[in-house]
């Protein structure tokens, strides 16, 4: 029966994107995001003439966007800067954030889009650069600063920290902390959607250094085997932990167009324009919804930091122009607000409110975490087994039966 369900039928074939070989670049010179030609992306489908397919506010999805959900949008990215920023401080406090800390700075446009996509269904898995993600599917700045404080109050209970933020109620499967090892999760959480029937998708994010990871490999093998309504969103920033990217990996044209040997849609997203970022994640996400067909998406972006705040050598593989040209061009949230202003829904004295309150409410998360408790010596042992937790039988026992 399982095998039926999911046995691979033949479905009518999208058509399927051919992009012309691109010249690489010389070891000495880092594939930067916007290097990318608009021969590295795959050729869109036909659009009426009056409609200009560059022009991504047209899409209907971003048509159905009021005002204030256009305001929404640009708080939360802010709100995802603002936090990052106050965890850079907190980690500078010595012994105030034990492990490591990944900043989402510059990056905010990707989780911020997606997750404005999501529905009942829809479900959010990724590695350790985490925070935004948590904070788009509407995880509170409290419980996410008191998670990297190792409070008691934080999402994981103090015992996760930085790159172990969880929020199942919002279908949110948390940071992992192995690379790529989140990748045949994701899978595991979109089979389970077409198991039961449901109209759903995961978005499973990583960056471009899991894309050499066997465990990667083997979840686009899985989900173009069974077609699973999954959806591999590599977030791309070209350096992966400090080394570039034609340096690191063996590719053509792009990291996306691996999928192809799996049979996988794929496409390619410039992530800091936010239209753009929701008008193709949609088409993947109805893709999986309607087709229950997995995409590989390869969203072009680039962290304003090292990989981590234990990057010591962020500024020795990145120029320091080359860091402030991304800053001052390709920053998403700078990108997103001058195009609501253009738009004439939000002026600059409204900017500067909305981002005042958000230090502040990063500000006061600090102040929360600060002030709640460390978690009991004897939790160690808690929320490892759910029969232990729950005093199940198997609990009980220690015996743990299957299926029949």
């Amino acid at each position: 029966m399982i095998f039926r369900l999911f046995n691979k039928t033949n479905p009518a074939s999208a058509p399927a994107p051919a992009p012309a070989p691109a010249t690489p670049s010389p070891p000495s010179e880092p594939a930067l995001p916007d290097m990318k030609t608009t021969a590295d992306a795959p050729v869109p489908p036909a659009a009426p003439a009056e409609v200009d397919p560059t022009d991504f506010a047209q899409a209907p999805v971003n048509q159905r966007l009021t005002p204030e959900r256009k305001i929404e949008l640009l708080n939360q990215m802010v709100r995802i800067r603002r936090f990052e920023e106050e965890s850079g401080r907190q980690y500078a406090a010595k012994g105030r954030i034990g492990g490591f800390l990944h900043r989402y700075d510059g990056q905010e446009s990707i989780a911020v889009g997606c997750a404005s996509l999501m529905g009942e269904n829809d479900h959010m898995i990724t590695a350790y650069r985490d925070h935004g993600h948590a904070l788009a599917v509407g995880m509170t700045m409290d419980e996410c600063m008191a998670e990297l404080l190792g409070k008691a109050t934080g999402c994981s209970k103090g015992k996760g920290g930085s790159m172990h933020f969880f929020a199942p109620d919002k279908n949110y499967w948390g940071g992992h902390g192995i690379v790529g090892g989140q990748t045949p999760l994701g899978a595991g959480i979109a089979y389970y959607l077409k198991f039961k029937g449901l109209k759903g998708s995961c978005m499973c994010f990583m960056g471009d250094g899991a894309i050499n990871q066997g465990a990667y490999h083997e979840a686009l093998n899985l989900a173009g085997l069974f077609n699973l309504p999954v959806i591999f969103i590599i977030e791309n920033n070209g350096y992966s932990m400090g080394t570039s990217q034609c340096r690191s990996s063996a590719f053509k044209n792009s990291l996306a167009y691996r999928a192809d040997g799996y049979d996988i849609v794929w496409d390619i997203i410039h992530g800091w324009d936010l239209y753009e970022m929701r008008a193709k994640m949609q088409i993947a996400i109805d893709r999986a919804h309607h087709e229950s067909r997995p995409t590989v998406i390869e969203v072009m972006t680039y962290r304003h930091y090292g990989h981590s705040v234990a990057d010591a050598n962020a500024k020795k593989y990145r120029t320091e122009e080359e860091i402030e040209r991304y800053k001052q061009h390709k920053d998403p949230i700078h990108l997103w607000k001058n195009r609501l202003v253009q738009e004439n829904v939000i002026t600059e004295e409204e900017y500067t409110r909305i981002d005042k309150a958000a230090k502040a409410e990063a500000a006061a998360s600090s102040e929360f975490a600060d002030s709640s408790p460390f978690p009991d010596p004897e939790d160690i042992t808690k929320d490892v087994y759910y029969e232990v937790d729950e005093f199940t039988e198997a609990g009980r026992t220690g015996k743990h039966f299957f299926n029949d």
